[in-house]
Formats: C-alpha cells, sequence, structure tokens
C-alpha cells in the first residue's frame, strides 16, 4: 500500500490560527499529525510520502503545489490533506470530521477514528465536490479537520491525546493495525512516555538562550562527560555547552519518582527507542515545555543515530 499524506497550508500560508495561549496554528500542527501518523504507517509496513509545502506565498499557489506534488508520485492508493478547522473562538468541544469526493466510507471511518483517540466529537463525513485537493488529485483522496484551532475543549483534547490520534488515523487509513502508542514500561522503569520529540543543546541551539542553565545539573563537574571540553564563545550557559555528539536526553521528568538527585547520578541511563533501534542515553534536562505536546528533547547525535527528525515518534523508559 502506498499512501501520500500532506499538511493543509504552508510555511507561509499558515491557515487557521486560533486565540492565544490556548490556540492551535493549523499549519504547524497538520506538519506534526502528518509526520508522526506516517511513522505509525511505516511501522505497519506501509509505503508513505509526506510533504509540506515550505515555498508558496499565495493560497491559490499553494493549492496547486500540493496537489502538483500529489499528483507526480506516480501511481498510489490514497491521497490525505491534513487541516484544522475554524469557526469562533469558544471553551465548548467541536470535534472533528472529515471530507471526501467518493470516499465516502473511508472518511466515515478517518472521523470517527480521529474522535475515538481524541474523545472528540464526531462530525462524521462530508462530501464536497469544490474542495480544490478533493476535485484536482488523481488517486482517492480524502481531507482530515482534525479540531477544531478556535475551540478550547477541542485543543485541550488534542494536546492531551496527539499521540493517539495520530496511531487512530494511521489504522483508519491502512485498515490495519498500528503499533500501541503506549508501550507496557519495561519491569522497573520508574518513568515511560511515548510520543513526538525535537532536539536541544549545543552551540546551535538558538533556542535556548546564552545563558540558560540546566534543571538538575547545575556545573560541569556534576557530569563533565555531557559537556563541551570549553564554553561556547558569547555563551555562560550549561545547556549551550552540551557535547551534541553525546545520546542525553530531557523529559518530563516527575520529580516524586525520579528526583533531582537521582537523574543527576549519571550511573543511571534512559532507554531511547524508535524505528525498530535503541539506545541508552544520559538523562540532562526537564523539558520540553507541555505546550509543545512532545513527550522528549534529545540530542542531535541520538536523533540521527535513530534516523528521527523533529515531531517523529519516540519512546523513553528510565531507569534503564
Amino acid at each position: 500500500m502506498k499512501i501520500v499524506l500532506s499538511s493543509g497550508h504552508g510555511k507561509y500560508v499558515s491557515g487557521a490560527v486560533g486565540p492565544a495561549p490556548w490556540g492551535l496554528n493549523e499549519h504547524q500542527e497538520a506538519v506534526r499529525v502528518v509526520n508522526a501518523a506516517a511513522e505509525f504507517l511505516r511501522q505497519m509496513n506501509v509505503d508513505v510520502i509526506t510533504y509540506e509545502d515550505t515555498q508558496s506565498r499565495t493560497q491559490n499557489e499553494n493549492l496547486k503545489r500540493i496537489v502538483d506534488f500529489h499528483n507526480a508520485q506516480g501511481p498510489h492508493d490514497l491521497d490525505v490533506s491534513v487541516h484544522f478547522n475554524c469557526n469562533v473562538a469558544t471553551t465548548a468541544p467541536v470535534g472533528t470530521e472529515c471530507w471526501y469526493y467518493s470516499q465516502q466510507q473511508l472518511a466515515l471511518d478517518v472521523a470517527a477514528a480521529v474522535a475515538a483517540g481524541g474523545g472528540l466529537k464526531n462530525r462524521s463525513a462530508k462530501k464536497s465536490t469544490g474542495l480544490y485537493f478533493l476535485k484536482y488529485t488523481h488517486e482517492p483522496a480524502i481531507l482530515a479537520e482534525i479540531c477544531f484551532v478556535d475551540s478550547r475543549a477541542d485543543c485541550a483534547l488534542y494536546g492531551a491525546n496527539f499521540t493517539a490520534i495520530c496511531n487512530q488515523l494511521a489504522e483508519a487509513l491502512s485498515g490495519g493495525e498500528a503499533p500501541s502508542p503506549s508501550p507496557t514500561p519495561p519491569p522497573g522503569a520508574l518513568f515511560h512516555a511515548s510520543g513526538t520529540c525535537s532536539w536541544f543543546g549545543g552551540p546551535e541551539d538558538d533556542g535556548v538562550s546564552e545563558s540558560e542553565g540546566l534543571a538538575f545539573i547545575y556545573k560541569v563537574g556534576d557530569a563533565p562527560h555531557l559537556f563541551l571540553s570549553q564554553q561556547p564563545s558569547n555563551t555562560t550557559g550549561l545547556a549551550r555547552r552540551l557535547d551534541p555528539g553525546v545520546f542525553y536526553v530531557a523529559c518530563r521528568w516527575d520529580y516524586q519518582k525520579t528526583s533531582k538527585d537521582m537523574l543527576r547520578d549519571q550511573t543511571r541511563k534512559a532507554i531511547v527507542r524508535a524505528k525498530g533501534k535503541e539506545f541508552l542515553a544520559y538523562p540532562a534536562d526537564w523539558g520540553p515545555h507541555e505546550d509543545t505536546h512532545r513527550v522528549a528533547d534529545l540530542s542531535p547525535a541520538l536523533m540521527e543515530a535513530l534516523g528521527l527528525t523533529t515531531d517523529d515518534v519516540v519512546e523513553i523508559s528510565y531507569p534503564a
């Protein structure tokens, strides 16, 4: 089976944006869903091609570029466009829906699956003969609207159930059973998480300030193996001094179960798993922030070793 999966809108054509601070950015979240669902599909041996438009500057250009990409991928089974909906700002739940031109049953399945995974209201399948993506793609196509970016209830459910939503979406698209989004923690694990990830630390990480420290490692001498031999120029903080070539990990640790003293004891490591690979990694910091909806930040070297890019799915257990 071969599926072409794209995020709606683009880098410069963001689509809907919900109210700050709790609302969602449609394009950014669509990219996250595409990446995570694609990873689940690949684990099911589905051939997946993903696409994000990072070039278009107008809506018309964006629509044509996305459809042209799908149509250029040769024969395949399904075209999928991932979007988020909007209406008016509300605290009430609004829900998920899926648009179709000819694929009614698949649209029904996808809407039901996303609703079940996220605890969202099921607005079901909706037919359209005018939506550009559905009208002009050559292969069978659907357009999934995951939830409403301006419904505070939808946004909260989406954030809490992101991995399950992507897991259920993958199952509906493939007709198969995706790997469990929350594997059973191994015996003895005090901390376990599964979800999307990003990278952090080192001289190139401009997402942290030049003086930013770490949550439970206070000086280089606490864990000298984690750090570069010299402080990067124009910086004073330990986050920028982390050695990006070392395998380390940051999670939102529960200090009641894994204390700062325990995490600082570098004889205990975490197991980090993805794509059939696993490596040991040193706990290095607390994060990422809950607003990112990610479960872990990894060192650049660990991301590369696991074959991961930002918002791919990873599993972490601690202590190993």
